[in-house]
């Protein structure tokens, strides 16, 4: 059976079979939430709380739900501990877009956080250049600061250069 973009063709018959019926039509006025893995709920609680300012509006034994100017992301348990074979994670998982980033890192570097430093363009604090083609850049480009949260997870902080 062919898979191509939700439509599976059955190899005798030429009928469509649409997976997703009806949503698959309307999928860009859903609204969409991050995941983010965590193998321990509570010291992600902290980080989020402690580094980030951040409180869950909602919690459950198996997550934490947060909401962000309108937009929601979920911390949830899992089952299965991170091994050492698993290549770490180097791209963002979740992006917060902000009008100063200079200021918004200085934010978070004092209440603990740690950016990324090996690859910044701007003497060390963590602060990267990228080009047009980074989502959500102005027409000049974008500033991206990546971070690590209490469970590895890649997030960062996104300014469009005006």
């Amino acid at each position: 059976m062919e898979r191509h973009s939700g439509i599976r063709r059955h190899p005798k018959h030429e009928t469509r079979i649409d997976l997703f019926g009806e949503e698959a039509k309307s999928l860009g006025k859903a609204r969409v939430a991050a995941k983010l893995p965590a193998e321990d709920l509570a010291r992600a609680e902290r980080f989020y709380a402690e580094c980030l300012g951040l409180t869950p509006i909602e919690r459950r034994s198996d997550g934490l739900l947060y909401r962000c100017a309108g937009a929601e992301f979920s911390v949830v348990r899992i089952s299965v501990p991170r091994t050492a074979e698993a290549p770490p994670r180097t791209s963002p998982q979740m992006v917060w877009e902000v009008d100063d980033i200079e200021s918004a890192v200085a934010r978070l570097v004092g209440r603990g956080v740690v950016f990324d430093e090996e690859s910044s363009s701007d003497g060390g604090t963590g602060i990267v250049e990228v080009g047009r083609g980074f989502p959500g850049a102005g027409a000049h480009g974008a500033r991206l600061a990546c971070f690590r949260d209490s469970e590895g997870n890649v997030l960062a902080l996104h300014s469009p250069v005006l």
